[in-house]
């Protein structure tokens, strides 16, 4: 898959461990709006998606997190390669560790119908919600808004995602 951004904050030692925790998120759009995972809690605007278990494919994955994040039903055969976005930085957990996150973005559809959210703890407490929403809106809520110090570089890779999408005329 085509590297569409790199995001490298090279605030880190390059001899320190490195965690890597892949992902995949999905593009999904509607009448020029972007189906986004919406935090309650910090204000914020990301695409639906997670992290990739060991024994998943992308495709699994995406299916999984999308349903449990927003409660939508992928169209399986409607996923294709968008692109992935890196993000490398200094370990917001460990001493002297490196995060390093490969994002794989996929555009899809989903059916008509939407069920229950299937949230996990951290999820619950964020408040996350389903919306379609413009991404300029998107883009704006996430270079604006207070998040109190939530992870700025996850807020702003949804912003760059959502530019890149605009140029592009994806959206």
């Amino acid at each position: 898959m085509e590297r569409i951004i790199t995001i490298d904050l090279k605030d880190y030692d390059e001899a320190w461990t490195k965690f890597r925790r892949p992902s995949v998120r999905a593009v999904i759009v509607r009448d020029s709006k972007v189906a986004m995972v919406y935090s309650a809690k910090y204000d914020y605007y990301k695409f639906p998606g997670g992290g990739i278990e060991a024994d998943e494919s992308h495709k699994q994955t995406l299916i999984r997190e999308v349903s449990e994040e927003t409660g939508l039903s992928i169209v399986p055969e409607s996923i294709a390669e968008l692109g992935s976005v890196l993000r490398v930085q200094k370990s917001r957990t460990k001493e002297n560790e490196i995060f390093e996150q490969e994002n794989f973005y996929y555009t899809c559809d989903v059916e008509n119908s939407v069920s229950a959210q299937s949230l996990d703890e951290y999820e619950l407490e964020e408040g996350f919600q389903l919306e379609y929403v413009r991404p300029e809106k998107a883009i704006e809520v996430n270079r604006t808004h207070d998040h109190s110090d939530y992870d700025v570089m996850l807020i702003e890779r949804e912003a760059l995602v959502l530019e890149y999408l605009l140029d592009k005329r994806i959206l």
